[in-house]
């Protein structure tokens, strides 16, 4: 993980922390080429060529903003998805693995 980025996500608790390093993983996992890790903007983002993906943390949630969010919607249904199209997966929630992946992959390999 880029230095910056872990720097970044220390000063989050451990339940946000444990979140953000099984999203990376997926990430990792929905491409098959190397990813670039770095800040945007002070926000965790992982590029592929101009496509990215942001994980933006909270003190009791996650903001994901990837650009295939909204093609997947009903299968996100019991989760919110804010106006600017951003998923919002809570701490008391699980992460929809599966569907992730796939929308990890459309973002950033199209």
């Amino acid at each position: 993980m880029n230095e910056d980025i872990q720097d970044y996500i220390k000063k989050y608790c451990v339940d946000i922390q444990d979140y953000f390093i099984d999203l990376r993983k997926l990430i990792i996992q929905s491409v098959p080429c190397e990813i670039e890790e770095k800040l945007w903007a002070k926000l965790p983002s992982f590029y592929v060529g101009e496509k990215f993906i942001r994980i933006i943390p909270f003190k009791d949630h996650i903001n994901i903003e990837a650009g295939a969010i909204l093609e997947h919607k009903q299968q996100l249904e019991q989760f919110k998805i804010t106006p600017k199209g951003m998923l919002q997966i809570y701490l008391n929630q699980e992460m929809p693995d599966n569907v992730l992946i796939t929308i990890f992959n459309e973002t950033l390999i199209g």
